[in-house]
């Protein structure tokens, strides 16, 4: 049978030549202790905090345009966990065969829409799915790359620091983060999970240069373009 519409998924770049079809983003939140204080939470309270993002949102580019109905743009550098392999109710010890590899991502965050969300009540998926709001680099796959404690981890806005840490400062591991996903959600073949920020995360503005790294993964260097129109 003829499909109704023509569709494809993101095609995100690999490392070495291929492309890899993204299905779906998973993110988490307050995975590093000092980002978790930086919010405003108890890092040692509660468990993981899970969100989505649609895979329309992942983007590859030399630019990236600032997006309507904000004031307030956060830049999030994250490690970047892409499956190629689905499971559920995994355990940690099993979930890193589900990995085809790695990348550097930022997500980007509407932060007053966010504030604003989170002080009525009302969910905030609007604050963090918007267009263009997850660039991602090239993916690394998980044979030539794995991540180790000590990888440094930054993000530099105009040649200026504003994130640093080491991979072993996560509270919950790429393993642990993958399983506990599974026994939320069937994982698939696709997915695409950000693994949290560290501590520094700030406001971008029209002009600015975004250069994130992860040690042993390709550079994502981005620019913020002109502001969309909104509504």
């Amino acid at each position: 049978m003829k499909a109704a519409i023509d569709w494809t998924p993101p095609r995100l770049p690999v490392a070495g030549g291929g492309f890899f079809p993204a299905r779906h983003v998973w993110c988490v939140g307050r995975n590093y202790a000092e980002h978790a204080r930086e919010m405003g939470a108890d890092p040692q309270a509660g468990s993981t905090v899970f969100f989505s993002k649609p895979a329309t949102a992942l983007v590859n580019a030399d630019s990236v345009a600032y997006p309507a109905n904000t004031d307030s743009l956060h830049h999030e550098v994250e490690l970047v966990v892409l499956l190629g392999r689905g499971g559920r109710n995994l355990a940690p010890a099993d979930a890193l065969t589900l990995v085809f590899g790695y990348a550097v991502g930022v997500d980007l965050t509407r932060r007053d829409v966010q504030s604003r969300a989170k002080q009525a009540g009302h969910p905030w998926e609007m604050s963090k799915g918007f267009d263009q709001s997850a660039p991602l680099g090239a993916v690394m796959p998980a044979a030539s790359w794995s991540p180790a404690g000590e990888s440094l981890i930054e993000l530099e806005v105009n040649g200026h620091a504003r994130q640093q840490a080491v991979l072993g400062d996560m509270i919950w591991p790429v393993a642990d983060l993958i399983a506990r996903l599974s026994r939320e959600v069937t994982l698939h073949p696709g997915d695409v999970l950000f693994t949290g920020t560290p501590a520094g995360v700030d406001a971008l503005q029209v002009g600015d240069r975004v250069a994130a790294r992860i040690a042993g993964l390709p550079e994502l260097v981005f620019g913020v373009g002109q502001a969309e129109e909104g509504g």
